[in-house]
């Protein structure tokens, strides 16, 4: 076992540039694991990769790889791990890289944590990019408390599907914002109150104690809504104008009274496994879009691209 496939594009462009070939099995070190995966999902960031649109980031040397998250089995233990063993199902985040849209990741122990026994690894991985950004903006960042107000942008999306939920575990009142034809969808996650972004604009939506935005755009006017001593938390900036956008967002994290986070996570074995446990006791369920087999992953990149997605496209790696 020498080689396996992955997902690779030889340059920056429309997903028509995705393409499956052959790279190596990765070599794990002593204290890595080498995991078989099973699933994948397709996250915004890797759009903007693919793209081009994060050079800074992704760098310029090709061919270049997708993929953030994983669902699948150990298939190998370095001598140095303990309490692991081969079989076991497991899911995780790769960390500050892309790569796991390919049979094989190498992972340290700490990325990844026994996956929910109740999933699918297609059901799986549908939440663990949203699931674990939730948590973080929810509980790390905004300290979101029983019986505040909560509104979520892009309720619709993988992260925002997810977030509706978090909310409501934690006791918030959620309100959230999606397309028109999603609107019963969110509604069904078990948000309050759902409205049509295109027909409600910020000045018609009150006042929350935590903004919770997954788009990126307007945070100026978003902001706004927030009470005194809100807190909002930004996970998607707007790439088209990336250098006005992180000005205001660096700016607003240290001045007013209105505070604006934002982080790129890195999630470690204890927040995975409070996700999971939240899917194996029924209060997060899966929210799978579509599944496609590795080959379509270009239709997956062009399916988000269009927009008015139910939660995940997932990836499965036969």
């Amino acid at each position: 076992m020498n080689e396996m496939r992955a997902a690779l594009y030889d340059r920056h462009g429309p997903p028509e540039v995705l393409y499956v070939g052959k790279v190596p099995v990765p070599d794990i070190k002593p204290d890595e694991v080498l995991v078989r995966v099973r699933a994948v999902g397709v996250n915004g960031g890797e759009l903007y990769g693919r793209a081009g649109k994060v050079r800074l980031v992704t760098g310029r040397r090709f061919p270049q790889r997708t993929g953030i998250d994983f669902a699948g089995e150990i298939a190998e233990v370095g001598p140095s791990v303990t309490g692991m063993r081969a079989g076991q199902q497991v899911w995780g985040v790769l960390p500050r890289r892309l790569g796991s849209a390919a049979e094989y990741v190498a992972v340290a122990p700490r990325q990844i944590s026994p996956a929910p026994r109740n999933l699918t690894p297609a059901q799986a991985v549908s939440l663990l990019a949203g699931g674990t950004t939730s948590l973080t903006a929810l509980t790390a960042k905004s300290g979101l408390r029983p019986g505040e107000r909560l509104l979520v942008r892009g309720g619709s999306g993988g992260v925002g599907s997810v977030a509706v939920q978090v909310g409501k575990v934690l006791g918030a009142r959620v309100t959230a914002l999606a397309g028109a034809k999603n609107l019963d969808f969110v509604r069904g996650l078990g948000a309050d109150e759902v409205f049509d972004y295109r027909t409600t604009g910020p000045a018609e939506l009150g006042t929350f104690d935590v903004v919770l935005d997954t788009v990126g755009t307007q945070h100026p006017a978003y902001r706004r809504l927030l009470a005194p001593k809100g807190r909002m938390v930004a996970v998607a900036i707007d790439v088209e104008n990336a250098l006005s956008s992180l000005s205001f967002l660096l700016v607003s994290t240290v001045h007013g009274s209105r505070r604006v986070r934002f982080f790129s996570g890195n999630p470690h074995t204890e927040l995975l496994t409070r996700l999971a446990r939240h899917a194996e006791e029924g209060e997060i369920r899966h929210v799978v879009d579509t599944v496609r087999p590795l080959a379509d992953i270009a239709s997956a990149h062009r399916d988000l691209e269009a927009g008015g997605v139910r939660g995940k496209h997932v990836i499965e790696i036969g």
